[in-house]
Protein backbone atom coordinates (compact mmCIF):
# COMPACT_ATOMS: atom_id res chain seq x y z
CA UNK A 1 0.00 0.00 0.00
CA UNK A 2 1.08 3.54 -0.76
CA UNK A 3 0.11 6.76 0.95
CA UNK A 4 -1.80 6.90 4.20
CA UNK A 5 -5.03 5.38 5.37
CA UNK A 6 -8.03 7.58 4.47
CA UNK A 7 -9.37 7.62 8.06
CA UNK A 8 -8.09 10.75 9.74
CA UNK A 9 -6.32 11.76 6.55
CA UNK A 10 -4.81 15.10 5.87
CA UNK A 11 -3.43 16.35 2.58
CA UNK A 12 -3.32 14.06 -0.42
CA UNK A 13 -2.49 10.41 -0.97
CA UNK A 14 -3.43 7.15 -2.61
CA UNK A 15 -3.33 3.42 -1.98
CA UNK A 16 -3.86 0.16 -3.81
CA UNK A 17 -6.76 -1.97 -2.64
CA UNK A 18 -6.89 -5.76 -3.01
CA UNK A 19 -9.05 -6.71 -6.00
CA UNK A 20 -9.29 -9.97 -7.90
CA UNK A 21 -7.56 -9.88 -11.32
CA UNK A 22 -7.71 -6.10 -11.66
CA UNK A 23 -6.06 -3.04 -10.14
CA UNK A 24 -8.18 -1.11 -7.64
CA UNK A 25 -6.94 2.22 -6.26
CA UNK A 26 -8.34 4.82 -3.90
CA UNK A 27 -7.15 8.39 -3.42
CA UNK A 28 -7.90 11.51 -1.42
CA UNK A 29 -7.03 15.18 -1.70
CA UNK A 30 -8.40 18.59 -0.72
CA UNK A 31 -9.73 19.17 -4.28
CA UNK A 32 -11.32 17.08 -7.04
CA UNK A 33 -8.45 17.97 -9.37
CA UNK A 34 -5.90 16.85 -6.77
CA UNK A 35 -7.76 13.59 -6.26
CA UNK A 36 -7.73 12.88 -10.02
CA UNK A 37 -3.97 13.56 -10.02
CA UNK A 38 -3.42 11.15 -7.12
CA UNK A 39 -5.38 8.44 -8.93
CA UNK A 40 -3.30 8.92 -12.10
CA UNK A 41 -0.09 8.64 -10.03
CA UNK A 42 -1.44 5.51 -8.30
CA UNK A 43 -2.35 3.78 -11.57
CA UNK A 44 0.92 4.63 -13.36
CA UNK A 45 3.00 3.83 -10.26
CA UNK A 46 1.34 0.42 -10.00
CA UNK A 47 3.07 -0.81 -13.16
CA UNK A 48 5.95 1.56 -14.03
CA UNK A 49 8.94 3.06 -12.26
CA UNK A 50 9.52 6.31 -14.13
CA UNK A 51 12.51 7.51 -12.08
CA UNK A 52 14.97 6.70 -14.87
CA UNK A 53 12.65 7.24 -17.84
CA UNK A 54 13.60 9.66 -20.63
CA UNK A 55 11.38 12.77 -20.79
CA UNK A 56 9.99 13.36 -24.30
CA UNK A 57 7.85 16.45 -23.88
CA UNK A 58 4.48 17.75 -22.80
CA UNK A 59 1.04 16.82 -24.06
CA UNK A 60 -2.31 18.38 -23.31
CA UNK A 61 -5.93 17.36 -23.56
CA UNK A 62 -9.34 18.54 -22.49
CA UNK A 63 -11.77 15.98 -21.11
CA UNK A 64 -15.52 16.56 -21.37
CA UNK A 65 -17.95 14.44 -19.34
CA UNK A 66 -21.32 14.53 -17.61
CA UNK A 67 -19.97 14.01 -14.07
CA UNK A 68 -16.81 14.34 -12.02
CA UNK A 69 -16.44 10.55 -11.95
CA UNK A 70 -16.64 10.46 -15.74
CA UNK A 71 -13.94 13.17 -15.89
CA UNK A 72 -11.73 10.87 -13.81
CA UNK A 73 -12.38 8.00 -16.23
CA UNK A 74 -11.63 10.27 -19.20
CA UNK A 75 -8.28 11.41 -17.78
CA UNK A 76 -7.23 7.81 -17.04
CA UNK A 77 -8.39 6.70 -20.50
CA UNK A 78 -6.15 9.42 -21.98
CA UNK A 79 -3.20 8.03 -20.00
CA UNK A 80 -3.86 4.51 -21.32
CA UNK A 81 -4.37 5.82 -24.87
CA UNK A 82 -1.07 7.78 -24.81
CA UNK A 83 0.73 4.67 -23.59
CA UNK A 84 -0.76 2.47 -26.33
CA UNK A 85 -0.68 4.96 -29.22
CA UNK A 86 2.47 6.98 -28.47
CA UNK A 87 4.48 4.80 -26.09
CA UNK A 88 4.45 7.57 -23.47
CA UNK A 89 3.61 7.72 -19.76
CA UNK A 90 2.98 10.77 -17.56
CA UNK A 91 5.77 11.60 -15.13
CA UNK A 92 3.84 14.63 -13.87
CA UNK A 93 0.58 16.35 -14.63
CA UNK A 94 -1.12 19.68 -14.10
CA UNK A 95 -4.88 19.65 -13.92
CA UNK A 96 -6.85 22.83 -14.53
CA UNK A 97 -9.94 23.77 -12.61
CA UNK A 98 -12.99 21.63 -13.33
CA UNK A 99 -15.57 23.79 -15.08
CA UNK A 100 -19.27 23.39 -15.83
CA UNK A 101 -20.36 23.77 -19.45
CA UNK A 102 -24.01 23.41 -20.57
CA UNK A 103 -24.77 20.62 -18.09
CA UNK A 104 -21.42 18.94 -18.68
CA UNK A 105 -18.08 19.04 -16.87
CA UNK A 106 -14.74 19.83 -18.48
CA UNK A 107 -11.13 19.82 -17.33
CA UNK A 108 -7.87 20.64 -19.11
CA UNK A 109 -4.84 18.46 -18.34
CA UNK A 110 -1.14 18.93 -19.20
CA UNK A 111 1.08 15.87 -18.97
CA UNK A 112 4.88 15.80 -18.76
CA UNK A 113 5.57 12.61 -20.68
CA UNK A 114 8.33 10.02 -20.59
CA UNK A 115 9.14 7.34 -23.12
CA UNK A 116 7.47 4.17 -21.82
CA UNK A 117 10.24 1.96 -23.26
CA UNK A 118 12.75 3.64 -20.91
CA UNK A 119 10.63 2.98 -17.79
CA UNK A 120 11.08 -0.08 -15.60
CA UNK A 121 7.93 -2.22 -15.60
CA UNK A 122 7.01 -3.30 -12.07
CA UNK A 123 3.46 -4.61 -12.53
CA UNK A 124 0.65 -5.49 -14.90
CA UNK A 125 -0.01 -2.85 -17.59
CA UNK A 126 -3.56 -1.42 -17.57
CA UNK A 127 -5.82 -2.08 -20.55
CA UNK A 128 -9.00 -0.12 -19.74
CA UNK A 129 -10.85 1.81 -17.05
CA UNK A 130 -13.79 -0.04 -15.53
CA UNK A 131 -16.93 2.03 -14.91
CA UNK A 132 -17.99 -0.38 -12.15
CA UNK A 133 -17.67 1.32 -8.73
CA UNK A 134 -16.01 4.36 -10.32
CA UNK A 135 -16.37 7.26 -7.87
CA UNK A 136 -15.14 10.80 -7.28
CA UNK A 137 -16.92 12.82 -4.60
CA UNK A 138 -16.62 15.60 -2.07
CA UNK A 139 -16.84 14.77 1.62
CA UNK A 140 -16.29 16.52 4.92
CA UNK A 141 -12.50 16.00 4.76
CA UNK A 142 -12.00 16.81 1.07
CA UNK A 143 -12.39 14.69 -2.04
CA UNK A 144 -12.11 10.91 -2.37
CA UNK A 145 -12.01 8.76 -5.48
CA UNK A 146 -11.78 5.14 -6.43
CA UNK A 147 -11.31 3.32 -9.69
CA UNK A 148 -10.80 -0.20 -10.96
CA UNK A 149 -8.50 -0.67 -13.95
CA UNK A 150 -8.51 -3.82 -16.09
CA UNK A 151 -5.00 -5.25 -16.37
Amino acid sequence: MEGQEPAGRSGSGHRSVPHTADLRVEAWAPTAEGCIGELVHAVVGSFADLSGARIVGERGCTVLAVSDADLLAGVLEEVIYRMDADGELPVALAIGRIEGLDGARTVAVRFRMAEAATAALVGAVPKAVSLHDLDLRAGPGGWTGQVTVDV
